[in-house]
């Protein structure tokens, strides 16, 4: 979206946002790694899927997702009747991108006694290729689940399926994408900080490599680390994921440090989400006041892409137990 130089002079934006939340019946949402401006004007600040569930069950016509592209499409799949819209459609995902959905339908048919667990952080296109929906805090629970036979392609993130691969003892078939910012971190630079912060744990989001994950002392969502740090006795907290989480962390306990983990040279910015950081204030009030760019999904993709979303909410809640579940084909089925 181009906003024209000065076109927004003199407007005070945050009261002109106030003003189109009303107008327009809205709902503002702010992932956890959007910047603190935005976090502070947002009606609900958290994990993405979180933010999509509160939404639904608001009686708000519109929502505006400040975060990026599959957590709208998440919003969308959830609230069809709502208006959904992105501050910026270029904001994307590196994980999304990683794994586009006709390579994944190629993949999926190439492996045929396989069944899809995928990763939230993924485009409708590929749910709807997908048998089962996670997030990196239910994935557990939802393998927990399947018998340990049952052959299983998880994708997009390598470094999240290889994390579960080890703590479960399955060996599943991982598709070969990344997220950016979590494997910016640095094994040495981080070996820097602990010796300078012996009693302070690190807590880190298991996108990390292995090599980040092994010197954590706490592994776990983006809302679970925001847990542990206010729970922990420590005084002094290393955070191992996107550093804006940083902003609750400090309006919740301002008496405490926290630190981001580094990027290669110590101090870059690398350890931030181009993506996330495309979302403005200015632009967030334009999306409200043009209801612009919008999100919009095909019937048939939302409804394929919600029936993998829909079982990864039963199975995490324990409404389907193995017995239900019979052979794994059942659940492809």
């Amino acid at each position: 979206m181009n906003i024209a130089a000065g076109s927004l002079a003199g407007l005070d934006l945050r009261a002109e946002i106030d003003r189109l939340r009303k107008e327009r019946n809205a709902v503002i949402l702010a992932h956890y790694y959007q910047a603190p401006e935005i976090q502070d004007l947002a009606d609900f600040v958290g994990d993405s899927l979180d933010l999509s569930r509160k939404a639904a069950d608001t009686d708000a016509e519109v929502i505006a997702f400040c975060g990026v592209r599959f957590m709208a499409e998440v919003a969308k799949i959830l609230s069809p009747e709502k208006t959904v819209v992105l501050p910026d459609m270029a904001a994307g995902c590196s994980l999304e991108d990683s794994c586009p959905p006709e390579q994944f339908a190629k993949f999926r048919a190439a492996h045929p006694d396989h069944i899809a667990i995928t990763y939230i952080n993924c485009s409708a296109a590929v749910k709807a290729h997908s048998d089962i929906i996670v997030t990196s805090s239910s994935a557990e629970k939802i393998l927990s689940q399947l018998p340990m036979d049952q052959k299983i392609i998880f994708a997009p993130d390598k470094n999240l399926g290889a994390y579960f691969n080890r703590k479960t003892g399955r060996d599943m078939l991982l598709w070969p994408g990344a997220c950016i910012v979590h494997e910016a971190f640095s094994e040495t630079e981080l070996l820097k900080l602990k010796a300078q912060y012996p009693d302070a744990p690190v807590a880190a989001h298991p996108e990390c490599p292995a090599y980040i994950l092994d010197h954590a002392d706490h592994v776990g969502s983006t809302r679970a680390i925001l847990e542990f740090a206010l729970a922990s006795p420590a005084q002094t907290i290393i955070v191992a994921t996107e550093p804006h989480i940083i902003h609750q962390m400090e309006k919740a306990a301002p008496h405490k440090t926290f630190i981001g983990a580094p990027g290669a040279d110590g101090n870059c910015n690398c350890n931030m989400c181009p993506y996330m950081a495309m979302n403005s204030i200015e632009k967030l009030y334009l999306a409200l006041r043009d209801l612009e760019p919008r999100i919009e999904l095909d019937e048939a993709t939302r409804l394929a892409a919600k029936k993998p979303l829909d079982r990864m909410l039963e199975m995490a809640a324990g409404t389907v137990g193995k017995g239900d579940l019979g052979a794994a084909k059942a659940i492809a089925g």
